[in-house]
């Protein structure tokens, strides 16, 4: 007993130096203001740099991306003006549903417009982006617009998707959606990566899906046949920290969503400043399509709504809670307080800025609204199951009797 017992206290200190290390480490914060940058040029279009907080990234397996980031006065202005038009957009369509304009699902973006924004401003209109069922946000960044996002969810025949996807299933040029089921866009991306490769493109695919869907086993499938080929894919799981209702600890064994790729090195990032989110997506970019094969990110994220508009979202988490991330961490706010730091804008031009992005936004709204509502008529049952043009002669109904010809 007393052998065991000086064991016990000769080994306790180097336990302390084992765990030492780990008890401190950095965390990602989700600061949306902790940039900082100096010597700002007058004109809008002479880049500068912005150097980052150091506790932009953790990284698995791989160095950090550069912790300084060149931009323009005009390319921040122009985050701005996104991230504004993306909220308004969504409160927007919070209205329509209250109002039962809007029905069935709908999955708002509230709180994370930053994971958008950023990663569109570091890729190609030639790139690639898939993504899960909240997706307005991507729709617009990829190139639709707010009438036709905004049709869509009110079933117009105008809709980005022809009224048939609703809220879950947007598309726009090399953008693959919105996916309605769990976790199934992740080996759609995997394929888009392929495709990519076997043509020769120089040429990335993101592929994103939530903190709800990381324990799917086909986002693990992808994973390695990604990694088999190292295909020029980011995997994204944006982590908003609550998958439905249950939060990330109760559902998940491993939190640290960027190191679950084991064999594939992984970046956490702060979900809330779309600087870092830029920094991180290029960086990742020409990491990927070097050839050096694939990367899981971890965008560290928050939404202020529930789930779907059906959640209200305070069952599972207190009302204080989202006030502080509202009120301390929100991406708006965050890159709204750099540009008046920096002397980008004036408070005036910044105002000016807002107006224009939300009667933008209200402005198509309104027309969306007014769109005729489709014709009730079983024709359109048959329409848009193939690319127009592409059409068969005919197509079989429920039975020989309601055989359509196109």
């Amino acid at each position: 007993m007393f052998s065991r017992a000086l064991w016990a206290r000769q080994i306790a200190p180097l336990r302390r130096q084992a765990i030492a290390p780990f008890a401190s480490r950095r965390s990602v914060t989700t600061d949306a203001a902790s940039a900082h940058a100096e010597d700002i040029p007058q004109e809008d279009d002479k880049p500068f740099t912005v150097r980052l907080s150091d506790e932009s990234f953790e990284t698995y397996e791989i160095d950090p991306p550069p912790y300084t980031l060149q931009t323009t006065k005009r390319e921040l202005k122009k985050m701005y003006h996104d991230l504004v038009s993306i909220r308004r957009m969504e409160m927007a369509a919070d209205r329509l549903y209250k109002e039962k304009k809007i029905r069935g699902f709908c999955h708002l973006s509230t709180g994370q417009e930053a994971v958008a924004v950023g990663i569109e401003h570091a890729i190609t209109k030639d790139d690639k982006l898939i993504t899960a069922y909240r997706c307005h946000g991507f729709a617009l960044m990829r190139g639709g617009t707010v009438k036709a996002i905004i049709g869509e969810l009110l079933g117009r025949r105008e809709g980005i998707a022809y009224g048939k996807g609703g809220s879950m299933h947007m598309f726009a040029p090399n953008f693959f959606g919105g996916n309605g089921i769990v976790g199934a866009q992740v080996p759609v991306g995997a394929g888009l990566a392929f495709a990519q490769q076997y043509s020769g493109e120089q040429t990335a695919t993101v592929a994103l899906y939530g903190d709800g869907a990381a324990n799917q086993g086909q986002v693990f499938e992808a994973y390695n046949m990604a990694k088999l080929w190292n295909l020029p894919i980011i995997f994204g799981c944006e982590n908003n920290k609550y998958g439905m209702g249950t939060s990330a600890a109760r559902a998940s064994a491993l939190t640290d969503y960027y190191q679950r790729g084991q064999y594939i090195p992984g970046l956490k990032i702060n979900g809330m400043d779309v600087l870092a989110i830029k920094a991180a997506v290029q960086y990742g970019r020409d990491y990927t399509v070097s050839g050096k094969g694939p990367l899981v990110y971890e965008y560290v994220t928050y939404r202020y709504g529930g789930h779907s508009m059906s959640d209200p979202g305070t069952t599972y988490r207190s009302r204080e809670e989202i006030q502080r991330m509202r009120s301390t961490h929100d991406a708006i706010a965050g890159l709204k307080q750099k540009l008046l730091d920096w002397e980008v804008v004036t408070d005036e031009e910044l105002k000016a800025i807002d107006k224009d992005a939300r009667s933008s936004v209200d402005e198509e709204v309104a027309e969306a609204e007014k769109m005729a509502l489709p014709d009730p008529t079983s024709r359109i049952l048959f329409e848009d199951i193939y690319v127009r043009g592409s059409e068969p002669r005919w197509m079989r109904g429920r039975s020989v009797d309601e055989t359509f010809y196109y």
